[in-house]
C-alpha cells in the first residue's frame, strides 16, 4: 500500500519510524542472557515456545542463535534432526555445529566451527514431544506423521516469522540429517506448494533417509566391503532376507521362514553389533549410554533379529569425548539451563535427546515412502541441493544415497556437471563429490559419522560454508 499524496511528510516519517522499530523489535522475553557454565557471548541467542493452536495445547520448542558477525547480511538456516523423534537442540546444537558443544561432564565449550559463524541459525525440535517440544493432548501422538509434522512446522515458521519480522525476507535455508531426509525436503514442498512468502533458496540432507531399500540394502552392502561381515553371511543376506526386507517384516511383526533362518545362521556372526558404533564405524562407542538419532531402525531389531541387545552410541566426538550425547543430556537436564533457556519439561520428567513417545507412535508405513522423488520436485522448482553423506555411517550408508541421487540425476535429465572427484581441506582429501545440473550436489566427507559436523567439524564447515555461497567444494 502507498501512502496517499495528502499525507504528511511527518506522518509518513512517523509511520516509517514505528514500522522499522516493529521489524527490530525481538521478544525480549525469549531472549538467552548466558547458558551456565560458559561467559555472555557478542551474538544474540532466543529460546522459547511456538503454540502451534490458539489454546496452546501444543508447542513446538525453538533455539534461535544470531550469527556471530553482522547477522543482519547472513541466511537463516533451519536445522531439523531425524529418529522420528530426536531433538535438533540436544544433538545438532549441543553435540554438531551450534555454537557450544557439550564437553566432559555437564559442561559446554565454545565450537570453533559453529555455523553461525555464515548464518543464523534455528534449531527446532519437532514434532510436539521431542526434547522440550509438548502436547497436552495426549491423543495427538497417536496421528503422528510425515503429513503431521510438515503441516505443524510450516505453522511454526509462519509464527516464529512474525516473531521475528525482521527475517522473513531474509535467503532460507532448510537443512537437517538421518529421518531429516524426509522431515526437509516434504516441509520445502509443502512451503512451495503452498505458496507462503518464504525466500527459500535450498535444502541440505546428511546421510539421509531417501529410500527404504536402497538405504537399509546399503548396511549389508557396507558391512561386507568394509570387513565387518563375512562372504558367507553377504551371501546370505542377499539370498534369504536383505536388511530392508527384515526389517519391514519387523515392522509388521510378520517374520517369515527365510528371515528367520537367516537369523538363525547369522546369530553369532552379527553378535558383534553390541561392540561398534555402527554411526561411526572407526569410532569406540560410548559404554554407558545409548541413544540412537536412526532410532526406528535399532528399536525394531532389538533382540528377536539377532538376539542381541543393540547399545551403540550415535555420534562420538573423536577430538573431545565419545559420550558427548550423553553430555548434552545431562547439560539439557539441569534445571538452571533450562530456565536460560525459557524451557520447561510437560508430560515427561526428564528431557531425552529422543522421545519414545514419538518413536513408538510414528507411523511406521512413512518410511517405507521414498522421498527421493520429492527431492526432484525441488530440483526441478530452482532450488539448490546438496545431499551429503559421512562415509563411516553404516546405517545409511554413502553408497546407497549415491546411487539414490545418479538415479535421480538420470531421470531428470541432468548431466554432470563436475565429474566424481575429490574435494580438499587444508591440502587433505575431505570426501569426494560430483555435481549435476546447476542444482543438485552429492558428497561425502571422509572419516564422518552419521552426524558428519561430530566427527569431522572442520570438513562440515566448510561443506556448509561452500552450499551457502552456492559455490563448489575446494579442489587441491
Amino acid at each position: 500500500m502507498f501512502p496517499r499524496p495528502w499525507i504528511s511528510i511527518v506522518t509518513v516519517s512517523a509511520i516509517s519510524l514505528l514500522v522499522c522499530s516493529l521489524v527490530k523489535s525481538f521478544p525480549e522475553a525469549d531472549k538467552v542472557k548466558s547458558l551456565p557454565d560458559h561467559s555472555p557471548v557478542s551474538f544474540q541467542q532466543f529460546a522459547g515456545y511456538i503454540p502451534l493452536d490458539d489454546k496452546n495445547h501444543r508447542a513446538l520448542f525453538y533455539y534461535f542463535v544470531e550469527a556471530e558477525t553482522d547477522p543482519a547480511s547472513k541466511p537463516l538456516v533451519l536445522w531439523l534432526n531425524g529418529g522420528p523423534g530426536c531433538t535438533s537442540v540436544g544433538i545438532g546444537a549441543f553435540t554438531e555445529h551450534g555454537p557450544f558443544v557439550t564437553n566432559q561432564g555437564e559442561a559446554i565449550k565454545k565450537n570453533q566451527y559453529s555455523w553461525n559463524k555464515e548464518a543464523n541459525i534455528l534449531y527446532l525440535e519437532s514434532p510436539a514431544g521431542v526434547g522440550f517440544s509438548y502436547s497436552l493432548n495426549l491423543s495427538f501422538y497417536k496421528t503422528l506423521n510425515d503429513e503431521v509434522t510438515a503441516r505443524d512446522n510450516l505453522v511454526f515458521l509462519q509464527r516464529w516469522f512474525a516473531k521475528f519480522p525482521e527475517y522473513m525476507n531474509r535467503d532460507f535455508y532448510i537443512m537437517g540429517e538421518s529421518y531429516g531426509g524426509h522431515y526437509v525436503p516434504q516441509l520445502a514442498e509443502l512451503i512451495i506448494k503452498s505458496k507462503v512468502n518464504f525466500n527459500l533458496k535450498g535444502i541440505a540432507i546428511g546421510n539421509p533417509l531417501l529410500d527404504f531399500d536402497t538405504d537399509m540394502n546399503a548396511e549389508d552392502e557396507y558391512y561386507w566391503s568394509h570387513g565387518i561381515i563375512s562372504d558367507y553371511a553377504y551371501k546370505i543376506k542377499t539370498s534369504l532376507c536383505n536388511s530392508s526386507r527384515s526389517l519391514r517384516e519387523l515392522f509388521r511383526d510378520q517374520l517369515s521362514n527365510g528371515c528367520l533362518l537367516a537369523a538363525r545362521k547369522l546369530s553369532e556372526e552379527y553378535s558383534f553389533i553390541p561392540f561398534i558404533d555402527e554411526y561411526y564405524v572407526i569410532g569406540d562407542r560410548c559404554l554407558s549410554y545409548n541413544v540412537s538419532q536412526a532410532g526406528f531402525l535399532r528399536e525394531m531389531l532389538n533382540s528377536r533379529m539377532f538376539q542381541f541387545r543393540n547399545q551403540q552410541n550415535e555420534e562420538p566426538d573423536q577430538q573431545i569425548d565419545k559420550c558427548n550425547m550423553k553430555y548434552s543430556e545431562m547439560y539439557l537436564n539441569r534445571k538452571d539451563v533450562q530456565k536460560a533457556l525459557h524451557a520447561r519439561l510437560v508430560g515427561t520428567t526428564n528431557y531425552h535427546l529422543c522421545s519414545k513417545i514419538v518413536l513408538m507412535n510414528y507411523d511406521p508405513l512413512n518410511r517405507e515412502i521414498p522421498t527421493i522423488n520429492v527431492v526432484g520436485f525441488l530440483v526441478k522448482s530452482g532450488l539448490r541441493v546438496i545431499i551429503y553423506s559421512g562415509d563411516q555411517d553404516s546405517v545409511i550408508p554413502f553408497m546407497g544415497t549415491r546411487r539414490l541421487v545418479d538415479g535421480l540425476a538420470k531421470k531428470l535429465g541432468l548431466k554432470t556437471t563436475m565429474p566424481y572427484s575429490a574435494w580438499f581441506v587444508d591440502k587433505q582429501v575431505g570426501g569426494w563429490t560430483q555435481v549435476y545440473g546447476n542444482h543438485l550436489t552429492f558428497a561425502t566427507v571422509r572419516g564422518a559419522s552419521h552426524g558428519t559436523p561430530a566427527t569431522q567439524p572442520k570438513s562440515s564447515f566448510l561443506l556448509f560454508n561452500a552450499f551457502l555461497q552456492g559455490k563448489p567444494l575446494p579442489k587441491a
